[in-house]
């Protein structure tokens, strides 16, 4: 009985050694990542121009439609206050409510053209860079295949 413990110890780490060597042959070879060479710099803006949004608005409003026209109502308005004479009943403009559409513009973005050691560039930016843009360069070779 003894002499088995001492066969089974032997070959325990022969089999582990086997199997070590089996697995290290099957494994893909390392994938090596290239460290990336990063630094700023900056570039000539060409051109910026901002991109707009639309938004619409619908309003419920109160609109009038004069019985005669703006200025000689106004001027009929004075006559009357001048000879104290209250205005007749049929000058009263008649009101309804309407749905007014109003539109507004806004800035959401800017794209901006800009130029770099002789290569021209566009890109979407949140603001309006001005006349440098600072940038990022970073240069990495190709892998071979």
């Amino acid at each position: 009985m003894p002499m088995y413990r001492h066969l089974a110890a032997l070959c325990l780490p022969v089999g582990l050694f086997a199997g070590a060597d089996a697995l290290a042959q099957q494994a893909s070879p390392e994938v090596v990542l290239p460290i990336e060479n990063v630094r700023y710099d900056y570039a000539q803006v060409l051109a910026v121009r901002p991109v707009q949004q639309t938004l619409r608005t619908t309003s419920m409003e109160q609109v009038c439609d004069p019985r005669e026209p703006a200025i000689s109502a106004a001027l009929s308005r004075v006559m009357n206050a001048v000879r104290n004479k209250p205005a007749a009943a049929g000058e009263a403009p008649t009101c309804r409510i309407e749905p007014v559409v109003r539109e507004y513009r806004r800035t959401i973005a800017y794209d901006v053209d800009y130029m770099y050691r002789g290569s021209k560039f566009r890109t979407r930016m949140d603001r309006d860079p001005g006349y440098r843009l600072r940038i990022r360069v970073s240069i990495t070779p190709h892998p071979m295949e």
